[in-house]
């Protein structure tokens, strides 16, 4: 969870690089990357704080072993799904606000019941422990992405 918030928390210092663009790294801006982390964040702690514990069952899942065994995810493997796409342009006030709320949210999730869950697409059911080692994966893979544009746009 340390590191979690820790990427978070660098990921807001991208802010003044938000309308930064490299199309050879990525087809969208630095301030899409950070919404699009920051809505995913979002997404996945309000369906796990709705799940029901009851309901969880741990399933193996090979994309999800290879994926956590190396702690990150190959560039360009998945696209993201259409909730979790920023659809307005980047508004620094907005996402600032966003950066806020993730902050409180990040606490909710620190106090779910281990057996919360949220369903990813490819990787199955994830309890608390295996969500927020994914979150923090996915952070840490745009925080990459993010890095590759700015030091490729110098």
């Amino acid at each position: 969870m340390k590191k979690l918030v820790q990427y978070v928390n660098e990921l807001k210092t991208y802010l003044l690089s938000a309308s930064t663009l490299n199309e050879k790294v990525s087809s969208s801006s630095v301030g899409w990357h950070i919404d699009h982390s920051l809505l995913v964040l979002s997404q996945i702690i309000a369906a796990m704080e709705t799940s029901d514990p009851v309901n969880y069952q741990y399933h193996f899942n090979l994309k999800r072993f290879i994926a956590f065994s190396m702690n990150r995810f190959p560039r360009g493997a998945a696209k993201a799904p259409k909730q979790v796409k920023p659809t307005e342009a980047f508004n620094e006030t907005t996402t600032i606000a966003a950066f806020e709320n993730i902050m409180r949210r990040l606490t909710v999730l620190e106090n779910l019941a281990p057996n919360q869950f949220f369903l990813h697409p490819f990787f199955g059911k994830l309890n608390k422990k295996a969500a927020i080692k994914m979150l923090t994966i996915h952070t840490a893979h745009h925080i990459l992405i993010i890095k590759d544009i700015i030091q490729k746009q110098a």
